[in-house]
């Protein structure tokens, strides 16, 4: 049974016509509108807004490119952003929290913290320690090198560290670059700087339509997944798309008896047909998929009350 995400319809909302186009700016939320000139003079001087404040993580580590590029733009456009990350690569550990006694932590440089565990792991410190106890009003994880669609989103380390900061009750937003077929190094990390721009626009229409509130509603997070467009990765996306997540597990293990006790392990790439509307299917066509995901694996009405069918008359 395919995991249903039963959301509010403002995230709807946020995902389709707030996103119609990638390439007009979006003013910047802390602007007003014009006031008359006679009006101005007399008007008292605005209190500014205070920065945004986010955590910014990965499961690439915290030293990768995509997460510098992060760092380096969003904090370009004003957010108050702090690195909380792994040590190491920690791809595909998903949602994986250490039951360690200890965990090792290094403070490399102001704003950055590199955690040697988990992006959950780090996540976990960092609202916990960095952030004293008061929460940052954004967690985003990545930019991923690679994509997180379809059932590679289930394990991946950068959906991961954004499910633990909504469970967390903090809002999230998960940031991928790429596709479905074998990714070119130097085009990828080149579309990383297209990605984390459209991350800005993003991030500033969920503020603008806050109104000063939470980013999101409560319990939701975005999962973001940006193509690679162009030889080069500089080109413009084709539109952004409001999507699902793309039930198909495109990664397939293969296990061969080695006859000694152990098997070896071969991983094959299997696509399936893209589902219509889903994440696959968007970043194919060259769109950046936006899904709406929770912390939680809640399915909808239809599937309880298969449920209920199923259980009913049962006696323990």
């Amino acid at each position: 049974m395919r995991r249903k995400r039963v959301l509010p319809p403002a995230v709807l909302v946020l995902c389709t016509a707030a996103l119609a186009g990638t390439a007009p700016a979006i003013a910047s939320p802390l602007a007003a509108p014009a006031a008359p000139a006679s009006a101005a003079a007399a008007a008292p001087a605005a209190t500014p807004a205070a920065p945004l404040r986010i955590l910014l993580t990965n499961d690439d580590g915290y030293n990768a490119p995509g997460i510098r590029k992060a760092f380096e733009r969003l904090t370009a456009a004003g957010y108050d952003v702090t690195i909380v990350a792994p040590l190491t690569n920690q791809s595909g550990t998903g949602t994986k929290l250490a039951s360690a006694p200890a965990i090792a932590v290094q403070h490399p440089e102001p704003k950055v913290w590199a955690v040697d565990g988990t992006p959950g792991d780090s996540v976990s410190f960092g609202l916990a320690e960095v952030f004293g106890g008061r929460a940052p009003d954004l967690v985003v994880s990545g930019t991923n090198f690679g994509p997180n669609v379809a059932g590679l989103a289930t394990h991946s380390g950068t959906v991961g560290g954004a499910v633990v900061a909504l469970e967390s009750g903090v809002p999230a937003i998960a940031l991928s670059t790429g596709g479905l077929a074998v990714p070119d190094p130097a085009a990828t990390v080149n579309a990383m700087g297209p990605t984390v721009d459209f991350a800005v626009r993003l991030i500033d229409r969920l503020r603008v339509r806050a109104r000063s509130g939470p980013l999101l509603p409560k319990g939701v997070g975005l999962n973001v997944n940006h193509p690679v467009v162009g030889a080069d990765g500089t080109g413009t996306a084709a539109g952004v798309a409001a999507t699902f997540q793309d039930p198909q597990a495109p990664l397939r293990p293969d296990y061969t008896d080695s006859g000694d006790g152990t098997w070896k392990v071969n991983v094959q790439f299997r696509p399936q047909p893209p589902a219509r509307g889903g994440d696959v299917e968007a970043v194919n066509a060259g769109r950046i998929a936006i899904s709406p995901m929770n912390a939680d694996w809640n399915t909808g009405p239809a599937e309880s009350a298969v449920t209920s069918a199923l259980i009913a008359g049962l006696r323990p």
